[in-house]
């Protein structure tokens, strides 16, 4: 009895020393997010202010009146949600088709078309700029969201993701919908994809974020400032000479709130994504 009482506190002891340590990185995570939130109310003397100050002294909404009035960063906003929706959108639906008929149908040569898929993720980013730059270029699609989406409606990772997971759905389930009479998409769209809603939460997740932060494809194919994504935006915050850093830090606060957003109504099927991808 005693050596289960010492095992149960040796347990609990670990628990709580394991909850405190989550709980200080959680801080670590958050502190910068919030101080820029209260910051983005302050005038920019209190912002340089040497010692900082915690809470505004003195709240204004200058820096919010800068960054949407006078810069109208709203159209970047606007832009970036624009290429975000269609991009994520595409690339899972697109992935998931892929994923599922390298998972479920059978046909000469699949294996070498799933490691092709593989090597490609290899591929260094760099590599590929100057071919499609030149490609884009040529199609005339430079300064145009064309040049932005097309060239990445398949995505390597999505595709693995999801393959995984169908190689996980029973083929009599496959097999006794095609005796009713269903046809391959049948199949896909009513049977295959609703098995598949952690991984594609997860996919969404990390293919929305992976968008809404892509900065140098953008930034070499977008010269229009009407056509500029949020990063680009921000970017032009940045003078040689000067930064209006309360006009930046309001920025970047506003620009954090859809991707809170996203994940906390994805979290649960998010945290089971990658349960389920561990598993795999």
């Amino acid at each position: 009895m005693a050596r289960v009482t010492r095992e149960y506190n040796y347990y609990k002891m670990i628990r709580i020393v394991t909850y405190i340590f989550l709980f200080i990185g959680a801080i670590a995570f958050i502190f910068p997010i919030f101080w820029s939130l209260l910051s983005s109310f302050k005038t920019l003397g209190e912002i340089t202010r040497y010692p900082p100050t915690f809470f505004p002294e003195d709240p204004t909404m200058g820096g919010y009146y800068t960054a949407f009035v006078k810069e109208n960063f709203s159209v970047f906003i606007t832009n970036s949600l624009l290429i975000g929706i269609v991009k994520t959108a595409i690339i899972v639906y697109t992935s998931a088709l892929i994923g599922y008929v390298l998972g479920k149908i059978r046909f000469p040569g699949r294996e070498k078309v799933f490691i092709f898929i593989l090597i490609t993720i290899m591929i260094p980013w760099p590599v590929l700029i100057l071919p499609l730059y030149n490609l884009m270029k040529t199609l005339g699609w430079y300064n145009n969201y064309l040049s932005i989406i097309v060239p990445f409606f398949l995505n390597s990772f999505g595709i693995f993701l999801i393959r995984q997971f169908t190689l996980s759905i029973p083929d009599e389930v496959i097999e006794s919908a095609k005796m009713d009479g269903a046809g391959q998409f049948t199949i896909f769209h009513r049977i295959i994809i609703p098995q598949l809603g952690p991984a594609l939460s997860a996919l969404t997740i990390f293919t929305f974020l992976w968008v809404w932060d892509d900065f140098l494809w953008p930034y070499i194919m977008l010269t229009k400032e009407k056509l500029y994504t949020i990063p680009i935006g921000l970017a032009q915050f940045k003078g040689m000479n000067y930064t209006d850093i309360g006009a930046y830090l309001a920025a970047t606060s506003v620009t954090i709130i859809p991707v809170i957003i996203v994940y906390l109504f994805a979290q649960k099927r998010f945290i089971e994504g990658m349960t389920f991808t561990g598993i795999k």
